[in-house]
């Protein structure tokens, strides 16, 4: 038989753990009570002759030889027994304290203490920052952080302590998962101030360089004035509202400032997409009165107007509207006859719905001077909308009380009344001749409710009552200059 004697009681029982619990952990690492910490010995025994091994555990009050002490203001003193041989390694703060250069030494039963002071708000992060300092030895941390907010609170703690290996891992958990915009917001007020140190977590905020910006541009504009299958539309979509807001002048300046060379890219985009627009256009003018009611060209044709409704705000945001404005001029008739000859079926309501869109964008560039038209032309265009809109209105508003899909046909009501107002701008800019022709067959059709042109009506009559004696008086200074 083997004479275990030599061993002792220990080589006995070969490995002996010894678990003493006082209170529990919360599943996320923050303790109930920041006094109750686990208490958890493991005794590792080999025979007399080979050398002990003793795992330090936070809260061992048999090993322990240094106190922390975690007081706040309003009170709180909580002590946690802990190994200066851990905390001296893994911290700068509590290494300078423990050591013999400290100018003060605090002996708190019988053992060293250090008080650490923080906020009620943080108390918890220092408890778990100090769990930590036992686990980061064995550079498996990844899982231990619990979330943005726990890894970001520890974070603040371990700058405070220097703790670099904390602060490290801390960091790189930080800057690989995502974020919700309340835990961004809160790393955009503390991050900051962390230094160099905390610098790659906002790796993902800092602005991109403009060579960056114009090459993803370029991309998303050449997509969104695609015609891709249907159910890639949400995709474009989403490119096409993304654009939008990359030019848009809010709280913050546009993302983008277009040069020569965006605005021509955007150009040739918008013109392949008309292109494309024109040539199914073409199709259903020399079609049959049917071709518009078919599922196919409905859809593409609507996508297309959808489309050229959403180039308008980006041209005009660009202010490069004039081609546009030229190319819709030159197709307004053909748009308008392929309208007309549809039904009244919803589907094509909606089409007309989205012409007037283009349109209302179109006359807004020539009402107030953004396009420069000669008066023909702006006579002209007025002939063929004028018309079409003053039928078109009532039917839509007919469709949105009875449809089911009344929502589909909804235009905004600002909509109506910017392009009322516009109708008004360019009709009085017309030679006083031209608007007594547009005002006389308004007055004389029974669809005058819309565009109301009753403002157009009055300015005219005080001009044309006033103009002799305007022009008289002209002429009178006129001849008096002359005179002298």
């Amino acid at each position: 038989m083997k004479d275990f004697s030599s061993f002792g009681v220990w080589g006995v029982l070969g490995s002996y753990i010894l678990r003493l619990r006082v209170s529990t952990f919360l599943s996320d690492g923050i303790p109930k009570r920041s006094r109750a910490v686990e208490i958890l010995v493991s005794i590792s025994m080999e025979p007399v002759d080979k050398q002990e091994k003793i795992t330090c555990v936070i809260g061992d009050r048999l090993t322990s030889d240094v106190v922390v002490r975690l007081r706040t203001q309003e009170g709180r003193d909580d002590w946690l027994y802990c190994h200066s041989e851990i905390l001296g390694k893994n911290c700068k703060y509590f290494s300078d304290r423990l050591s013999e250069n400290w100018p003060t030494c605090q002996i708190l039963d019988s053992r060293n203490c250090v008080d650490v002071y923080c906020q009620e708000s943080n108390f918890d992060y220092h408890v778990n920052l100090i769990r930590l300092l036992y686990i980061v030895m064995d550079g498996s941390v990844d899982d231990l952080w619990h979330g943005v907010r726990n890894a970001l609170g520890i974070l603040q703690v371990a700058v405070e302590l220097e703790c670099t290996q904390i602060i490290t891992a801390c960091v790189n958990y930080l800057e690989a998962v995502t974020w919700e915009e309340a835990e961004e917001e809160e790393i955009l007020k503390i991050v900051p101030r962390m230094g160099l140190q905390a610098e790659p977590i906002l790796a993902r905020l800092q602005p991109v360089n403009q060579s960056a910006i114009i090459n993803i541009f370029v991309s998303a504009i050449r997509f969104a004035t695609s015609s891709p299958p249907p159910q890639m539309n949400d995709l474009k979509s989403s490119a096409q509202e993304q654009l939008e807001y990359m030019l848009t002048e809010d709280d913050d300046a546009p993302l983008l400032t277009a040069d020569d060379n965006i605005k021509l890219e955007v150009k040739e985009c918008v013109n392949r997409l008309f292109s494309r627009f024109n040539d199914s256009l073409t199709a259903l003018f020399c079609g049959s009165t049917e071709s518009l009611l078919e599922a196919g060209n409905i859809q593409l044709f609507q996508s297309y107007l959808t489309d050229l409704s959403w180039a308008c705000q980006i041209l005009s945001k660009l202010e490069i509207m004039r081609e546009f404005v030229e190319y819709w001029f030159d197709a307004s008739e053909k748009i308008v006859r392929v309208l007309e000859q549809g039904s009244s079926a919803t589907e094509v309501i909606e089409i007309k719905l989205r012409a007037i869109e283009v349109t209302s964008k179109v006359l807004e560039a020539i009402g107030y001077g953004t396009v420069i038209l000669p008066t023909a032309k702006r006579l002209q265009v007025l002939k063929v909308w004028l018309p079409f809109v003053r039928i078109t209105k009532p039917v839509i508003d007919s469709a949105t009380m009875n449809c089911e899909n009344a929502m589909l046909l909804k235009l905004d009501g600002e909509m109506w009344q910017s392009l009322e107002s516009t109708f008004v701008s360019i009709i009085l800019a017309l030679p006083s001749g031209d608007q007594a022709g547009l005002l006389t067959e308004w007055l004389d059709n029974e669809y005058m409710q819309y565009p109301d042109l009753t403002e157009a009506f009055e300015v005219w009559c005080y001009r044309s009552k006033v103009a002799k004696r305007r022009l008289s008086l002209l002429e009178d200074e006129h001849t008096m200059t002359n005179s002298f």
